[in-house]
């Protein structure tokens, strides 16, 4: 089975655009200076890359990937031992979050739903999803 699917993070995509203008405001009034250029290059870099989710699953794995693909990750199907739907926190916040109560991470670019994986090894992550039911169902299916 194989599964795809882009989440878009418009939040983040509405800030990043908001920073950029505030960056091009900021130039314009206090100059060009080296530094700052590359902070101002920096930010935006950086939140470009949480402007969306792909998850894909083929016959092996189950692999996440923010915007670009300078974050990812890669989870052995046959170390998956539970999968479900759950809703997150609104305070559990967006992008990569290690949470140590309760002990688990979070990959998540907007909204509040997610899957739960569960690993062989202990390790429970969560991977935000604007159609829960429908990465589950594959997951499943993908582990069996």
């Amino acid at each position: 089975m194989t599964y795809k699917h882009t989440q878009i993070g418009y939040l983040i995509i509405f800030t990043l655009l908001t920073v950029i203008l505030l960056f091009g405001i900021i130039l314009t009034q206090a100059g060009f200076n080296s530094i700052t250029l590359a902070t101002m290059f920096f930010i935006p870099f950086l939140l470009a890359s949480f402007a969306s989710l792909k998850v894909m699953i083929n016959e092996n794995y189950l692999q996440i990937k923010f915007g670009y693909g300078i974050f990812r990750k890669r989870f052995i199907l046959r170390e998956i031992i539970s999968v479900k739907t759950v809703k997150n926190h609104w305070y559990y916040g967006w992008g990569i979050r290690l949470l140590l109560w309760p002990h688990l991470v979070i990959y998540n670019v907007s909204g509040f739903d997610a899957v739960e994986i569960k690993m062989k090894n202990g390790k429970t992550y969560r991977i935000g999803t604007d159609e829960p039911k429908s990465l589950e169902y594959a997951i499943i299916q993908a582990i069996k």
